[in-house]
């Protein structure tokens, strides 16, 4: 009702001021006196100026009785119509909707610059959470997806001199899976199909709300040697190396197995982390299967200084029996103004006796515009048996360049030189790597 009384008010004083204002409008308008009867228009048309039968048109007003007309008019209005409704102090101004399609434009060049920095070579991606365990919580909040399908593809030529450099064409990588993200679980399944072990991760991990305390189930990494556990992708060589490839295969300590494992993660203790379980043992020379195997690894940041991270790492097999073999390592990475520096220093027992080994990596990332980006690497390894009956050395010297483009596309380089056990001279090597990830 009080809307409809100011409402009705409001129409009164309008129609005050027009009949207010109706003398003033007629006066600037007809000053002279009307003619009674105006007869039929002739030739010319009052409207263009002409005379009507003898009508001869009114003067106009001189401009000094003309504004004044006027003035009368747009005073009279301004009485009756209402003041205009002034916002309250402090109150926000009434907000302004843009144009259709301007949000539009400005989001879409805003997502198209997230994708690029996203695509710079270098940043973290979206992985397997079995080849790199940290890669949902080291994305920003709201980034991570419920389901995400993980897969590559690698291709890989060889020429080695060991073969009179007869070249050697395979598929190195065949990779897909599946995983699930949810508040306080984390699943995966992911296949290889160009290994002949085909299932290579399928685990459950539960973990708690923080992301602090994890607990991990399944076929998965045991938490050994570094270079065991940096992914395959993110690492700038083709293959683990002689070192990793002698433990981990040969004697079958490390690698992944099926098995249970506890994780504590405390990113405000220096990074801290500590990964220990129990694993499937091995299988023997007459293809029985051992008993449990054990393994363990802490890492953190020395005093917050997060270019560096220090490690150890141990593994026990058999290790509720005879512990016939069991090896620690201490491990080191730096990364500074765009070199990755990694270390690695091995020392255990083996059937054949006591060994110690020795890894160090280096490579440099050269970006080249927002997407492309050249990477030296060079690479050393040596391995030491120390047995009784069994003595021997082995070394590896490897050098390359890889050429990324983003974190989807890369090109392989490589150049080893290399000294296996089993060999009787060093032999060298050239291969080249194309491989790509969804």
């Amino acid at each position: 009702m009080g809307g409809w009384r100011v409402n009705e008010r409001t129409r009164r004083n309008l129609l005050v001021a027009i009949l207010m204002g109706m003398p003033a409008w007629a006066v600037a308008k007809t000053p002279g006196p009307r003619t009674e009867a105006v007869a039929a228009p002739v030739e010319d048309d009052p409207l263009s100026g002409g005379v009507v039968d003898g009508v001869e048109p009114p003067e106009p007003l001189p401009p000094e009785e003309k504004d004044d007309a006027q003035t009368q008019l747009e005073g009279a209005m301004a009485q009756a119509l209402p003041p205009p409704s002034r916002p309250a102090p402090g109150a926000q101004p009434p907000s302004v909707s843009p144009l259709p399609g301007a949000d539009d434009e400005a989001t879409a060049e805003q997502d198209a610059n997230k994708r690029k920095k996203k695509q710079r070579p270098g940043q973290p991606q979206d992985d397997s959470l079995g080849e790199n365990p940290d890669a949902i919580d080291d994305k920003p909040k709201g980034e991570a997806q419920t389901i995400r399908v993980i897969g590559r593809v690698s291709a890989r030529a060889r020429a080695d001199e060991r073969n009179q450099y007869q070249r050697r064409l395979s598929i190195a990588d065949a990779r897909v899976g599946v995983s699930t993200s949810l508040p306080n679980l984390e699943a995966e399944v992911t296949a290889d199909l160009a290994d002949s072990q085909i299932l290579k991760d399928a685990f459950v991990r539960l973990a708690d709300d923080r992301k602090r305390f994890r607990l991990y189930g399944g076929q998965f990494k045991t938490p050994f040697l570094q270079r065991s556990l940096e992914s395959s992708w993110d690492l700038p060589i083709q293959t683990r190396g002689l070192v990793e490839e002698y433990i981990t295969e040969t004697h079958q300590m490390g690698g992944r197995r099926m098995g249970l494992m506890g994780e504590v993660r405390l990113k405000q203790v220096w990074g801290l982390k500590i990964s220990a379980g129990f694993f499937q043992g091995a299988i023997d020379e007459a293809g029985a299967r051992l008993k449990e195997d054990a393994a363990a690894r802490v890492s953190l940041r020395p005093f917050n200084f997060k270019p560096l991270t220090v490690g150890v790492s141990t593994y026990v097999s058999e290790a509720m029996d005879l512990a016939r073999k069991h090896a620690v390592a201490a491990d080191a990475e730096l990364k500074l103004a765009g070199f990755v520096f990694t270390g690695e220093a091995i020392s255990g027992r083996l059937p054949l006796g006591p060994f110690t080994a020795q890894m160090l990596l280096a490579q440099y990332l050269i970006h080249v515009g927002n997407e492309w980006a050249i990477q030296p690497v060079a690479g050393v390894e040596a391995l030491q048996l120390r047995g009784d009956t069994v003595r021997g050395d082995g070394h590896s010297l490897v050098g390359g360049f890889n050429v990324l483009l983003g974190t989807r596309f890369r090109a392989q380089f490589q150049t080893e030189r290399a000294l296996r056990p089993g060999d009787e001279f060093p032999g060298l090597q050239h291969s080249i790597e194309l491989g790509a990830r969804f």
